[in-house]
This record gives C-alpha cells, sequence and structure tokens, in this order.
C-alpha cells in the first residue's frame, strides 16, 4: 500500500519472543527487540490510522504503528510493563489499580475525541444505542492493559477497536474488572465486592449520570455482545475462540442476562442510585 513503511528483519534483528494472553491471536503475537509483530486482518489499516492519530495528539498510552515487517505483519512499538495475566497478581487486584484503568480508559476517550472513524472499515461495532459516539477500544480485557509501579499506563490490542461510545468501554471494562458475575465465579479478593467495584470504576472515569443509569443495560448488551463474538469465531473455525466457548470460564449469556437482572436492584444501591 502506498505510503506503508516497511521493516525489515536483517540479520542479526533479537530474537522473536511470543507474548502471552490474548484469544485471536494467540501464540501469533511476538516480540522482536523493542517491538510488537502481530498478523494483519482486513480491518487493520483502521487500526492503524487510529494509532496514528493517538501518537499525533500526544496520547502515550497506546503503541505506535510502525510498518509492515518483511513478513507482513504490523510492527508496533513495545511498551515495558505487566499485564494481569492468570493467576492474578495481588496487586492487580486493588481498588488502586482499578481506579488507575478508569482514568486511564478517560484520557483514551479524551484523545480519539477528534478522530473521524467516516473512512475506514472497522470490525463489529457495538448495538445502535451504544455506538457513534468516538471509537471505543471494545476490549479491555485484563490482558490488555499495561501497568507499571501497580498503575496502569496503556491500553493494548486494539483488534475490536471500533465506533461505539464512552458508556460502552465503561461497562466492558467494570464488568471484566469488578468484576461483574455471580460470586461462586469469583475466586480471589474481588469476591463480594463486585458491585462496590462497579461504583468505584464509574466514579474514577467519571461517568455522567444520565450514562449511570444506563450501564447495566450497556453492561447486558456488552456480554451479550462478546458472546456472539466469540460463536461467530468459533463457528468460523478460530481453535482458540472454540476452546473458550466451551470452557468454564464463559457464562452462557442467558444465564448471564438472569444473573443481571436479579443483581439490578443491588448494583443499583451501590451504585447510590434511586429506583
Amino acid at each position: 500500500m502506498t505510503g506503508r513503511r516497511r521493516t525489515g528483519s536483517p540479520a542479526g534483528d533479537p530474537a522473536e519472543v511470543p507474548l502471552p494472553g490474548g484469544i485471536a491471536n494467540r501464540g501469533a503475537v511476538v516480540r522482536v527487540g523493542d517491538t510488537v509483530r502481530r498478523p494483519r486482518r482486513r480491518t487493520s489499516p483502521a487500526t492503524h490510522a487510529l494509532l496514528r492519530h493517538l501518537a499525533d495528539v500526544g496520547f502515550a498510552g497506546a503503541p505506535r504503528f510502525l510498518g509492515v515487517d518483511a513478513q507482513g505483519r504490523e510492527v508496533l512499538s513495545f511498551i515495558p510493563g505487566s499485564t494481569v495475566l492468570p493467576p492474578y497478581p495481588e496487586w492487580a487486584l486493588h481498588d488502586e489499580a482499578l481506579l488507575s484503568v478508569a482514568r486511564l480508559l478517560r484520557e483514551y476517550h479524551r484523545a480519539v475525541e477528534g478522530f473521524d472513524p467516516a473512512p475506514h472499515e472497522w470490525p463489529t461495532s457495538p448495538p445502535g444505542s451504544f455506538a457513534g459516539e468516538l471509537v471505543s477500544h471494545n476490549d479491555p480485557n485484563l490482558d490488555n492493559v499495561v501497568f507499571r509501579g501497580g498503575r496502569a499506563v496503556a491500553l493494548i490490542d486494539f483488534d475490536l477497536a471500533a465506533p461505539g461510545s464512552r458508556l460502552w468501554d465503561v461497562a466492558c471494562a467494570a464488568r471484566l474488572w469488578a468484576p461483574l458475575r455471580p460470586e461462586a465465579s469469583v475466586h480471589d479478593a474481588r469476591r463480594g465486592r463486585g458491585f462496590d467495584r462497579l461504583r468505584l470504576f464509574c466514579d474514577g472515569y467519571g461517568l455522567a449520570e444520565a450514562d449511570r443509569a444506563r450501564v447495566v443495560a450497556a453492561v447486558r448488551e456488552n456480554q451479550a455482545w462478546f458472546c456472539r463474538l466469540v460463536d461467530r469465531y468459533a463457528a468460523a473455525g478460530h481453535a482458540a475462540f472454540a476452546e473458550y466457548a466451551h470452557s468454564d470460564l464463559r457464562m452462557p449469556a442467558q444465564a448471564y442476562r438472569l444473573w443481571l437482572a436479579d443483581s439490578e436492584p443491588a448494583i443499583r444501591q451501590a451504585m447510590g442510585m434511586r429506583g
């Protein structure tokens, strides 16, 4: 493509070191020196345009797009730090870490406000009522946030980024980080604190009151959206998604919907909302 910088892999380059985490690109993302090499996708040009915008506005919390290597992989800058992988370290479960994720997400949204997504082809966007405001990250999972010194400093893996909204990202992040799921399936220090941590995340982000009233609906739709995404990839023969789809880690969409409906009064109370 015109204007694309091609980064070669000359003899003497550091060895490729596989990077852990993720599902879609499991085993295919490697570190080479101070760069990361990842498979390209049909929608990669949109992601690259987004990353260029973030660099142009001085947002330090995302990788820089550096070009394409001799194997046709995208080349990104490596961001030093730690991501949160099982078994989760104690520091990652503290409220201070949660608040830093909320603040980082807010900073990303501020940085992306002026980016025009219209010229680009994006992956599947969030449902209409949660889309069209800005390009949301759409996958702020624990292993997609880089920490240094116990504080979130960068988002990585923008493969699912697409026109969405602030609320959509907040709902997704809180669902995963609080976490919002039945206590019996939480086996760490966060057990029994999911609803309080949801409020803490919304406070740390500075979520508007109108969005707080919609946060439970956003969480419900976000979980259903991810279930459809997993099913689509699994049906297409993606081994890692098929494995996840049939694992104990996944709660069926309908079961989650019922649990969330039963939990909504307690969530609203924890959030300080009336009714």
